[in-house]
């Protein structure tokens, strides 16, 4: 009987320890990011354009939502702020900061963290057509990381959309009243997003492209970024709300939450 009730004892004792685990790790998980330090470098003031004219239907009523008449020059962005990242099923907190060069180059630095704490970095370069991405568990390189960095190029100028209309590389194309495509260049070739207007608000919502998911990937995947927070930000209107979803995946596995932006600092 005392055998019994020792061995029902270490039981109860171990679940007590687990469950005591598994509520120190979800409060953890709760836990925000601190954020970035902010940027030391102000930026300066762009030079101002027309909006072009012959733009698609969609295109042009978003492009006078967010910049009336003319729209800023931009040479570069800094955008920063807190995340969400889902890493093998579990949902972390972190923070980010994305450095461009408007339609040539970026870096991304990335950190996860855990109740508050540094858990894992990410950092990548993408420049000259090649991304180097350094992540905990190695290093990633090779062509399909190429293609899939140069789609992130283009698609996070979401919070500097007017380089896809003052870069002469980039060309829209008609689909219908809350749809277009971008295409944007890529080495000697283009690729394509199909872009999904909002019909109540003119805001564009959906980002979408075929992308591959790695160097191992043996066919590309449909890659989708929507904007789900439109806000005044730093003098303009920025998505200030976003979620990245691998369609197979079904949900989204970073969910992020801008809090700054700079415009064309000197980034070298």
């Amino acid at each position: 009987m005392r055998r019994i009730m020792s061995i029902g004892s270490i039981v109860f004792v171990v679940f007590a320890v687990l469950a005591g685990i598994v509520l120190l790790g979800w409060v953890g998980l709760r836990i925000k990011a601190r954020p970035f330090a902010a940027l030391d470098e102000a930026g300066t003031a762009p030079e101002m354009v027309s909006l072009p004219e012959d733009l698609p239907a969609p295109v042009e009523r978003f492009f006078r939502e967010v910049y009336g008449d003319r729209v800023p020059v931009v040479e570069s962005a800094v955008i920063s702020g807190r995340a969400r990242l889902r890493i093998m099923g579990i949902s972390f907190p972190a923070r980010f900061r994305f450095t461009h060069v408007a339609g040539e180059r970026y870096r991304h630095d990335i950190e996860a963290t855990i109740f508050g704490l540094r858990l894992m970095t990410v950092k990548e370069v993408y420049e000259g057509g090649h991304a180097r991405l350094e992540l905990p568990f190695g290093i990633s390189e090779g062509a399909k990381i190429d293609q899939g960095a140069n789609l992130a190029l283009w698609a996070e100028a979401i919070w500097y959309p007017s380089v896809w209309l003052t870069d002469p590389r980039v060309a829209w194309e008609p689909v219908d009243e809350e749809t277009a495509v971008l295409a944007v260049p890529y080495g000697e070739k283009q690729q394509r997003f199909v872009a999904r207007f909002d019909p109540a608000t003119g805001m564009l919502r959906f980002f979408e492209s075929m992308r591959y998911k790695g160097e191992e990937s043996e066919e590309k995947t449909l890659w989708i970024n929507e904007v789900t927070r439109w806000e005044a930000l730093e003098g303009t209107v920025a998505p200030t709300g976003a979620e990245v979803t691998w369609f197979d995946e079904g949900k989204p596995w970073a969910v992020f939450d801008t809090e700054e932006v700079v415009y064309n600092a000197a980034v070298e």
